[in-house]
């Protein structure tokens, strides 16, 4: 993957955007399209005192709701910290949005007040299908699309 074309293409495509859920559709499209693991990927959004919603995401189905005490997307919106799970059934209450999924890897979305706005989750279908690269690119890219969201 091209971690530098697709980090020009965001950038560009998102660029004096603030609207929250048009920068997480654009995010959620451009790295479903270039990540060759991705089968699932997108947004939980926090709507609500430990809670997540689905927000815009490219897939199946994902789950509606999600708890901040469930799964590994609650798991990262309860800590604030990047959950890499190379194999999703070795993840203590993991819920399983689509039987397919293998791995997962699953980012806090902040904006430049500290305020959790969700997580980026990307599933995969193939066993341990996300690095530290991966988390290396996405922490500081999110971080920059997301600043001045709303």
């Amino acid at each position: 993957m091209d971690y530098q074309a697709v980090t020009a293409s965001i950038l560009a495509l998102t660029d004096r955007e603030t609207d929250t859920v048009a920068l997480m559709a654009t995010v959620a499209c451009e790295v479903h399209n270039a990540h060759p693991f991705a089968d699932w990927t997108g947004f939980y959004r926090v709507v609500g005192p430990e809670l997540l919603k689905i927000g815009p995401y490219q897939g199946g189905h994902g789950c509606l709701v999600i708890p901040f005490d469930r799964g590994v997307c609650g798991a990262c919106a309860r800590t604030g910290m990047v959950q890499n799970v190379p194999d999703v059934e070795d993840f203590p209450g993991h819920i399983a949005c689509a039987a397919s999924t293998r791995s997962e890897l699953v980012v806090p979305v902040w904006n430049a007040r500290g305020q959790l706005l969700g997580v980026f989750d990307i599933d995969s279908d193939a066993p341990a299908a996300f690095t530290s690269v991966d988390e290396d690119w996405l922490v500081p890219l999110l971080a920059k699309v997301f600043a001045e969201a709303e």
